[in-house]
């Protein structure tokens, strides 16, 4: 088993009444029927349904975390507060607050569990992240943390950053096959676009994986061999490139 701190990723909270209302109407998936042990990717669109950010939204005792890009959590965090208006819904930026590790080699989980304020969430095989209070957390990493970014770039999952903010459509970095879009649920920002997008064949480009050149370590938003970068680790990469 080894184990990662992962320093990249921030951590934002949901929690209020209307919380379930409000997610469901500015994500990609059906938040209003997520099960209480499931996690599940998301994104968030601008109007023109260019994704802001990626989220793993995990379910908790008094609402949701939503794991993003750390680059992004105050900046995403101000934004979507924005669409609060007169909801009961509040959204917090508690990145410093948690400590995030990655765990692999090991049998996952089958489901989110709570155990004090701590949370352990299935991740793929092999693979589970353990979020702790950072005030009091006894985990120690064992391992580098781009040993974890690598594991995601070849489970294929796609991380938004500031340097790729508003570029992509979800479709783009392959966030419907991953189940982060839901084509049958209401309105969202941007649903409009995505929906065009899906159904009349207007996606032109698609995230895939490649190897890095050797010495080279390419970062998110660079562009390569014509297509542009969406993360990079362990001499593999995620690109979106013409199809």
């Amino acid at each position: 088993m080894e184990r990662a701190r992962l320093n990249r990723y921030g951590l934002l909270s949901v929690t209020g009444a209307d919380l379930r209302e409000f997610l469901h109407a500015q994500l990609t998936i059906d938040i209003e029927n997520l099960p209480p042990e499931r996690a599940a990717l998301a994104g968030w669109c601008s109007a023109k349904g260019r994704l802001l950010a990626t989220f793993l939204v995990i379910p908790a005792p008094q609402g949701y975390l939503l794991q993003l890009a750390r680059d992004l959590a105050p900046t995403v965090a101000k934004r979507l507060s924005m669409f609060v208006l007169r909801a009961k819904v509040k959204i917090a930026d508690e990145s410093e607050a948690w400590a995030q590790f990655g765990v692999w080699d090991v049998e996952p989980p089958d489901k989110v569990k709570w155990e004090g304020d701590g949370v352990t969430v299935p991740a793929g095989q092999s693979r589970f992240l353990r979020l702790e209070p950072a005030s009091s957390t006894s985990l120690v990493a064992t391992a580098d943390e781009e040993k974890w970014y690598l594991e995601e770039i070849l489970a294929g999952h796609p991380l938004i950053t500031a340097a790729t903010q508003d570029q992509f459509v979800p479709q783009m970095v392959n966030l419907e096959t991953l189940g982060g879009v839901d084509f049958r649920k209401g309105c969202y920002p941007g649903q409009e676009i995505v929906a065009r997008a899906q159904y009349r064949g207007q996606v032109k480009r698609r995230m895939v994986r490649l190897s890095a050149p050797e010495g080279s370590r390419l970062q998110p938003g660079q562009e390569y061999n014509g297509g542009t970068v969406v993360d990079s680790a362990g001499g593999e990469l995620l690109a979106v490139m013409p199809i």
